[in-house]
């Protein structure tokens, strides 16, 4: 584990609490400097307190790292880039971009309001984007530097609510599919300079997952955050060069890659609708079903 990011410096978004918070602590632990961002909001996105997020930094200090805290709102084209060259100012570079900064706004479709779904996709989509477009950006300008690839790294953070669907979430789900799109896409343009992009999907209970459903005591060790941070760990790592364009599952007791969406039955096309309703119908017999939120096709 020592040594695994020895020099490499890190973006942590969403950093002061769960998930992000596990992320920033064993990236410093293994040895990177990292710019810990968090707005410090609550689960809805509401407020702000950089408290937590300089709690998260001092512990990384504390422990012998190299940490600093930054507040600026990753949804933002000029926060994002302002983040971006806080990393670089102060710790000279970047190497790695995890995107873990999110909000909740539960809701079923028919009584969700347009701010319940703008907020959301804001956060998470825009929150993906406008960091990665602009450390992209740096690293394909040192490409050109060094005539040649780079070792940039971006990790973006999926759902189950999104790979696979969640009742009520339509909003987030929506969002994390987008992100799961968006690694895949991002791996295949920025391969050419040496930057890998993957994505998470944690199964972690934090405070965004705590009031879906009631957790045993066994349950919650077993999803406390820490046990997905190992995955980001290796992804960050420059041992991970050849690793592009996955969502890794992590957390709950496995680590899981998943597999996308894939042509399944065919059949030449009809122009009769009549004619080609039964087919479609066979064909749906046919393939297996959508998977439930433990990844395996429903009944």
């Amino acid at each position: 584990m020592a040594g695994l990011c020895e020099g490499r410096v890190a973006i942590v978004t969403g950093a002061a609490r769960g998930v992000g918070k596990e992320n920033a602590l064993l990236l410093a632990k293994c040895g990177a400097k990292v710019l810990v961002n968090d707005l410090g909001g609550a689960v809805d996105g509401t407020g702000a307190d950089r408290t937590p997020a300089q709690e998260v930094a001092e512990e990384i200090i504390a422990a012998g790292g190299e940490a600093a805290v930054n507040g600026d709102d990753v949804s933002s084209w000029d926060g994002a880039k302002a983040m971006i060259d806080q990393a670089i100012s102060t710790f000279g570079k970047l190497d790695i971009l995890v995107n873990n900064a999110g909000i909740l706004r539960d809701r079923m479709l028919v009584n969700m309001t347009e701010e319940e779904w703008d907020s959301v996709i804001q956060v998470h989509l825009k929150g993906t984007f406008a960091p990665s477009r602009h450390a992209a950006a740096y690293w394909r300008g040192q490409s050109k530097e060094i005539d040649g690839p780079v070792s940039g790294r971006i990790i973006n953070t999926t759902s189950t609510s999104g790979i696979y669907g969640n009742v009520g979430q339509t909003n987030y789900g929506a969002a994390k599919a987008g992100i799961a799109a968006f690694t895949i896409i991002a791996a295949r343009e920025l391969r050419r300079i040496g930057v890998t992009v993957n994505a998470i999907s944690p199964s972690a209970y934090t405070r965004m997952t705590d009031s879906l459903r009631e957790y045993t005591e066994e349950e919650i060790e077993w999803r406390h955050p820490r046990w997905v941070s190992p995955t980001v760990a290796y992804l960050a790592s420059e041992e991970a060069h050849d690793l592009s364009g996955r969502i890794i599952q992590a957390g709950g007791g496995m680590v899981a890659v998943c597999e996308g969406w894939r042509r399944g039955a065919e059949m030449e096309q009809l122009a009769d609708p009549a004619e080609l309703g039964p087919k479609i119908r066979e064909m749906c017999e046919q393939a297996r079903n959508n998977s439930g939120m433990d990844g395996e096709p429903l009944d």
